[in-house]
């Protein structure tokens, strides 16, 4: 048992994200065994679905996902399961489907003109343009030899 407090915390939120992960691991594995049992297009875009929300929640690899829900197609066709083709409505779409009512003429109200305040701006000083420093050539060292002491 861990006496620091990161530690400690670091538990907790291990041991909330465990139990999380194992619902969602045990709600995709319980779809797919209602499926296997009696194949229906509801139970498989249920197990579909499950299977998918365990991928978005980085349980299982997509590629796993993918091998599982081909495999589910395939007893769906062996068991002849018809696909239901369930066409997804916008909100376009429904607003379309409504009875459109006649359109009342509004009378555009004209945008009132705005009170000119009675403060004058101060003018703004203009501002001198940046220039580059202009860097003075760099100065050649001269080495200077010291005189070497004569030997005697």
């Amino acid at each position: 048992m861990p006496i620091i407090k990161s530690a400690i915390k670091r538990m907790r939120q291990t041991a909330k994200r465990r139990d999380r992960n194992v619902e969602t691991k045990k709600s995709m594995k319980t779809a797919v065994k209602a499926f296997l049992e009696k194949p229906s297009a509801k139970g498989l875009s249920s197990a579909q679905s499950k299977i998918d929300t365990a991928v978005k929640k980085n349980l299982i690899e997509k590629r796993t996902a993918a091998r599982r829900k081909s495999s589910l197609v395939k007893i769906a066709k062996d068991a002849g399961v018809k696909m239901e083709t369930a066409k997804k409505t916008t909100k376009k779409a429904v607003a379309a489907k409504k009875t459109v009512a006649p359109k009342k003429s509004v009378a555009v109200k004209k945008p009132v003109a705005a009170k000119k305040s009675t403060t004058v701006k101060k003018p703004v000083a203009a501002k001198k343009p940046v220039t580059a420093k202009k860097v003075a050539p760099a100065k050649k060292s001269v080495a200077v030899k010291k005189p070497v002491a004569a030997k005697k």
